[in-house]
This record gives C-alpha cells, structure tokens and sequence, in this order.
C-alpha cells in the first residue's frame, strides 16, 4: 500500500452468497484469495434469513487458507466489510430465531428481507426530520423496520430474549475483539444514527421503538468509531486461533461491503492517457458502482448535500470528515441471472457456453455480436425495453412496491430471443444509474467518471453500456477485487502504519479506462424516454386498479 510498509493486511467480506477472504501486500496487491459459501433461507416471500455462526465458520476457514501463505509475523491488521444484514443475538450471546419457524439458527434477517414493507409505510408516514438523511424515504432494508417487525410479528420469541442487534460487520468484528462498539458505518447508514449528534431519541419513540431509547440503546448500540479505527485490545486469542492469525493484531471498524469497494477503487490516481477527460479528478468527482447481486451509487462530498430518493448526506460514513451519499438498485446481478436462467433457452446456452469453455455472459456478449454483424450491438434492442426494478425501487424513486416490466416481447424462444433479452436488461441496469445521476446532479454533485467494482465490472458488455448511456468514461482499478483491497485497507489503517483513511485512499491503481463509443446519442436519449415512461405508466396502472 506504500513503499515503506512492511505488513500484510488481511480484508475479509461476506457477501450475499459467500464469504472471500485475501491477504493484501505494500503495494496493493492481493497475493492470496479464498472463498467459502454461506447457507441462505427463504422460508416465505420477501424473507431472506442466514446465520451467524454459518457466517463466522466461512470467515475462519477462508482466513485459515490464504494467512498460511505469508509469514504470521508480517500480519499486522484484519478489516471486515459485510452486507448490512441485521444479526440476532440473546444476553449470552447466542443467536435468537428471526422467524416463525423458532428455527435459532437462522438469526440473519438479510439486507434483501422485504418482510417489514407495513412497517416501512408507517415509519415514512411520521415524516420524522432524520427521514431527511435517507432522501425522505425510509428504505425497506434498512434496520428500524426490521426491528419493528421483529416485535410486532416475535415479541416474546425474539424481541423480548433480545439483547443484542447487530448490523452484520459489527457482529464480526465482535467475534474478533469481543467489543461490542459500532462502526459510524453501519449506524450512520442503515440505523438512523449521527455521527456529530448521536442517536435521536424523539425518531425511536415515535415510531414505537422507544423501549430501545429507554435501555440507553445498549442493545443497538452505545459507542461508535470511524471505519478504519482499531478496536478494542485487537484479535483475541479464540478468534486468533479459529482465524489461524496471529494474537493480538489490529482489528478495524468495520465497512458495509458496498462502502468496502468504493473504499478500494475511487481514490485511484488517473492517467491522463491523452484524453481530457480521463484527467484527475477531485474526489468529490468520483461515483464508485460497486455492481454485483446489487449495486450501489457512492459519492463523497465537503459539505452536505440532500439528494431526494437517494440515501445520505452521512458524514463520516465511508471518508472520516467527508459527506457521503447513497444511491443504489437492489437488483443488478441478480435480475441479470434471474431473467437468463428463467428463459426458455437456458440450457441450450448453458450446454453451448460449457462446451466453449465460457461463462454464459461472455457466450452471450459473442452472439450479439454475431447477430449484429459489425458496429455496436446497442441498436439490437430498438423494440425490446426493460424496466428493472423487479426487487422495488431504492434510488432515486425509492419506491419497493414498484415491479419489472417488459415490453417487446414475441413468441419465439430460441437464443436469439434470449440474448435480446440480456441486452435489455444490462441496458436498462444502465438506465437506472443514469437515472440516480440526474437526481445527484440535480442537488448539487457534479459526478465527472464512474470507479466500477464488484463481479459485474469484469463484464466488458456491462461496462461498455454503463460508459454509453451514461456518456461518462468508466475507471476499472488495476486490482479486480477492490471489495477484499478496502477490507483490507481498514486492518492497515487500524495497524498504526497509515496516518490517516484518506491517505489511503490513493491506493488503488487504474487497470483499464473505457469511454463512451456511441457518438450519436439519441439512441440511448431515446431509451432513457421510454424507460422514464414504463414507470410512469406502470404507477398508471396502479391507480387505475384502485379504482372503486
């Protein structure tokens, strides 16, 4: 990470579907990488469970893998980034059940859980000031609606035992240090919290969590520190030990892994390469996409900004001193493989793609390829439109009970139909950012290039559209896993080594810049018409169905 360092940091992200674990060297650089998965129910529609101790068992053995292959000695620091799940636990630390089931195990409501959609309603129907940081309108995977379902729906199975709510990076970082402090991360982003004011007493209260404020927030928390600051007496010898690293390392507040990711690609210095508008940039400048089951919008500012739709202004959330906002589509890859995998021709693609040695997204990009012949294959989809929130809106609308569309289908089914298909969609995941874009620069950012991280940047097709609809050069960090670099980057800041976050900020390296290639536009303005009115006439259709 810099010359002079001498330490390997470790960086450990859960993800929805798996946890990855890496040692970083100096430079930046991962030299050793494991991934394990981990279980996930779905018991009922929009309940989405895990559990900790699944959870806690993949980090220790994907540790144990990659620490074995440098000196124990030269570890000097552990970072944690997760979803922003909300973790279960009683007074002795043991999980409780977040279903009707009674199944303890699974004591993860995940961040995808759409159980709480009443109790979101009545959350944004106080309209409560500190609604203002989260663009006026509560999401439904944030935690206070979570909770509240939790004691309306389990009071007496879950609620009452209840002694500890975790937000998922911080129930790792307890695991490692056996202190129970919050990351400003988690609290600021998903839990209503302050980083200059605290938690606001009147906001619980009236939403019917006031039984929270009365038990001075012990059970959510009391203390808080900026990502990166270390934590506590540092790993603990029975977590050193399940983790196979050293006693007694730096453990850092943790990031959501999302923040992990613009943590690890936006701060890159830019080369010019004979292009205006590949110059360097203010950070201010900088949207980090981390795209991936979903993707997240994130910029960083010097002073607050409000962005209707759109989460924030949060201070100190990701940059300590730096105003971030959040804007971001719940359903990215996701939707991707959900709209493949559920077509007709499937597993002719699948069988084609294997027998070409390919993933089925690089299969697919070479057919459109083919069908187009020459030029770019944008045009391709000229009457096949998507609209893609078939997991709710969550930026800039932020509306969850809004639905996919399609429109322009046929009745053929072979894997011409298919790859249009697939186009659209990336198409119309592309939209969706534009669309957060002109919320953002309607307050106040002026967003001038987009950092892409996560599984969907190594897409070439993915990020070619994202340049194009978006008419914004698109940066892909030298280091493909930027998630696991930000972890990582926390455990070298809590080290002692680094001075400050922001110095390293500048870790990463470019890899690759991709410009727009469409010259004429109105393609894509066109699209962007027609995308703006599937969900005009979607809401349409709504009210016209409650009508009496």
């Amino acid at each position: 990470m810099a010359a002079a360092a001498a330490g390997y940091y470790v960086g450990v992200d859960v993800g929805t579907g798996s946890v990855r674990a890496a040692v970083v060297d100096p430079a930046g650089a991962v030299v050793a990488h494991a991934e394990r998965p981990i279980r996930s129910w779905e018991p009922r529609p929009d309940h989405h469970e895990q559990s900790s101790r699944d959870i806690w068992r993949a980090c220790c053995d994907a540790t144990r893998t990659v620490a074995g292959g440098v000196p124990a000695a030269r570890i000097r620091g552990l970072g944690f980034d997760a979803t922003c799940s909300l973790v279960v636990l009683d007074g002795q630390f043991r999980p409780l059940p977040v279903n009707v089931e009674g199944e303890g195990e699974r004591n993860v409501v995940m961040w995808s859980d759409h159980r709480a959609a009443s109790q979101v309603a009545r959350i944004n129907g106080t309209h409560h000031p500190v609604l203002a940081h989260v663009g006026g309108v509560m999401s439904v995977e944030m935690q206070p609606p979570k909770l509240l379902w939790i004691k309306e729906n389990l009071r007496e199975a879950c609620w009452e035992r209840a002694a500890h709510f975790f937000d998922l990076p911080d129930f790792l970082t307890w695991k490692a240090t056996g202190v129970t402090t919050r990351s400003l991360c988690s609290l600021v982003c998903k839990w209503m919290y302050s980083a200059d004011k605290g938690w606001d007493d009147t906001f619980w209260q009236e939403i019917g969590l006031g039984d929270l404020v009365a038990d001075n927030y012990r059970k959510i928390g009391t203390e808080a520190l900026p990502p990166g600051a270390a934590l506590g007496g540092g790993l603990t010898p029975e977590a050193a030990a399940e983790l196979g690293l050293p006693e007694g390392i730096a453990v850092a507040a943790s990031l959501i892994d999302a923040h992990a990711g613009a943590l690890g690609v936006m701060g890159a210095a830019v080369p010019t390469l004979g292009d205006p508008r590949s110059g360097e940039l203010p950070l201010s400048a900088r949207l980090a996409l981390v795209c991936g089951t979903s993707s997240c919008h994130l910029v960083v500012s010097e002073s607050p900004i409000f962005v209707p739709g759109v989460w924030g202004p949060y201070l100190s959330a990701l940059v300590p001193g730096l105003w971030l906002n959040e804007g971001g589509q719940s359903a990215t890859g996701k939707l991707i493989d959900h709209v493949v995998q559920g077509h007709r021709a499937f597993p002719e693609l699948r069988a084609a793609a294997a027998a070409r040695g390919q993933p089925v997204s690089a299969y697919l990009n070479d057919h459109l390829r083919l069908m187009k012949g020459t030029g770019p294959v944008d045009g391709l989809t000229r009457d096949l439109h998507v609209w893609p929130d078939f997991h709710g809106n969550r930026s800039p609308l932020a509306d969850a009970t809004l639905k996919g569309t399609v429109s322009g289908l046929r009745l053929s089914h072979g894997l011409d139909d298919l790859a249009l298909l697939y186009l659209a969609t990336v198409q119309a995941i592309a939209l969706g950012t534009r669309h957060i874009l002109d919320a953002m620069r309607a307050a106040g950012h002026a967003v001038g290039a987009l950092f892409l991280c996560g599984g969907l940047s190594k897409n070439p097709l993915f990020v070619q559209v994202h340049a194009d609809v978006t008419g914004l050069p698109v940066i892909l960090p030298e280091e493909v896993e930027s998630v696991l670099v930000g972890a990582a980057i926390l455990g070298a800041r809590a080290s002692g080594d680094f001075l400050s976050l922001q110095v390293l900020t500048r870790v990463p390296h470019v890899g690759r810049l991709v410009f727009p290639l469409i010259k004429d536009t109105r393609f894509y303005n066109q699209k962007y018409r027609v995308f703006l009115k599937l969900v005009e006439h979607q809401r349409e259709y709504a009210a016209i169905m409650e009508e009496p």
